[in-house]
């Protein structure tokens, strides 16, 4: 139970690796509040699994593009726990189009949501856990395509590659407040984000081919890493992505 007494928010955290991630710091103890957008079910049913074990867990609805949303979402975290400890910055989105025909609204929406989302909630968080000093953990999920290309996914890749600078630029300027700030960089993961890749047996067997491990990602082992970047273990780590691929960077071509 490493993660007694800290509170965590994870956003996008009713799907995926942010549901694995919620889950992970739960069964460490931490509290844990949900973001989400959309439909509340997913989120509910977390809480409601997550609570009839013990858990302190909440969700909270908040668009990570929006800084009034942001604030709020904050503010909640600090009013049902107390204070606020760990950021993880999971929500994401991605469309694929050839970069001629990227239209205006899709770059607008990644960006907004997969770059300034980070940068928003980033901001507040560490704010918060300034003014308690305490020290703090920020962790984005970022992704091998913060370094590796993607064509057909200009907007994703420009994001991460974002994410990448944003993080080492503020691990720099938080460091003297004992806060920390990584990045996990998953490569191919079994998510709902993926599922039609999976899906597809020619596209799946070209993507198993260049992973030397040749299996992908499970979700609950990205949670695993983020739960040690958030412990005691790792807190002489910051500036850093950590990538965790099953070795496809080290093959891989364009994607």
């Amino acid at each position: 139970m490493a993660l007694v007494g800290k509170t965590a928010i994870v956003t996008g955290g009713d799907t995926g690796i942010g549901a694995a991630i919620v889950r992970a710091l739960a069964a460490e103890g931490a509290s844990v509040v949900i973001d989400y957008v959309g439909d509340a079910a997913p989120a509910q049913a977390i809480v409601r699994e997550l609570t009839l074990k013990g858990n302190q867990v909440g969700s909270f609805s908040a668009n990570v593009a929006d800084a009034t949303e942001v604030a709020r979402l904050v503010a909640y975290a600090v009013d049902t726990f107390g204070a606020l400890h760990i950021l993880i910055n999971n929500a994401g989105i991605e469309a694929r189009y050839p970069f001629v025909e990227t239209p205006d609204e899709v770059w607008q929406r990644e960006i907004a949501v997969n770059l300034t989302g980070p940068f928003l909630c980033s901001r507040t968080s560490a704010k918060q856990m300034i003014a308690q000093g305490q020290g703090g953990r920020i962790i984005n999920i970022s992704s091998i395509h913060e370094d590796v290309a993607a064509p057909t996914n200009a907007p994703y890749c420009a994001a991460k590659g974002g994410v990448r600078m944003l993080m080492r630029t503020v691990a720099v300027e938080l460091a003297q407040y004992g806060i920390t700030v990584n990045n996990v960089a998953p490569g191919a993961v079994d998510t709902p984000m993926d599922a039609a890749t999976k899906a597809d047996r020619r596209l799946d067997d070209e993507l198993l081919s260049e992973i030397p491990l040749h299996r992908w990602g499970k979700p609950e082992e990205v949670a695993g890493l983020v739960v040690w970047l958030c412990s005691d273990a790792s807190s002489y780590v910051t500036g850093s992505t950590i990538v965790i691929d099953g070795g496809m960077m080290r093959q891989a071509g364009a994607l």
